[in-house]
């Protein structure tokens, strides 16, 4: 399991630089790490800067279904936003609402080097987005209204 960098570690403020070597062992073998991290963290989403690795790679699941994002680009996003809970794996014990757009469109590439496009709504454009803002430096908390913290003895249950 890779180390999940805590806020306020400098790379979690840096713009990701874009995947270049799609064939790269590193990056392919990168993808499967992050993934079991994402998992055995209880997470929903991943971005490389959270490991320590500046570029832009991200990893979602939803509905039981892993996403792997490579240079992702939001390229449409719906008028209608709503406010939604979040949390982070590099903000550990602290929540807050969210204010993101409802839809979006994002291009990316997936882990075989595809190029692809996805219509995302709800709780996955929630997820997408904000992995895509670690990428470009920016933590929830920068976003949030209402932060408040969850000791490890309180339980949503």
């Amino acid at each position: 399991m890779l180390k999940i960098l805590i806020n306020p570690d400098p790379i979690l403020r840096q713009k990701a630089k874009p995947v270049t070597n799609f064939d790269d062992k590193k990056l392919q073998k990168l993808i499967p790490e992050m993934i079991e991290t994402m998992q055995k963290s209880d997470g929903v989403g991943l971005a490389a800067p959270q490991i320590g690795e500046s570029i832009r790679l991200a990893v979602v699941t939803y509905r039981k279904k892993t996403i792997v994002l490579i240079n992702p680009e939001i390229i449409k996003r719906s008028l209608l936003k709503e406010w939604g809970e979040e949390g982070c794996l590099s903000v550990p014990t602290i929540y807050g609402d969210v204010k993101r757009h409802k839809k979006i469109t994002v291009n990316y590439i997936d882990a075989q080097g595809k190029k692809q496009c996805l219509q995302a709504f709800g709780m996955l454009a929630r997820i997408i987005q904000h992995e895509v803002d670690h990428l470009d430096g920016i933590l929830f908390i920068d976003k949030a209204k209402k932060l408040f913290t969850l000791t490890p003895h309180e339980s949503n249950d």
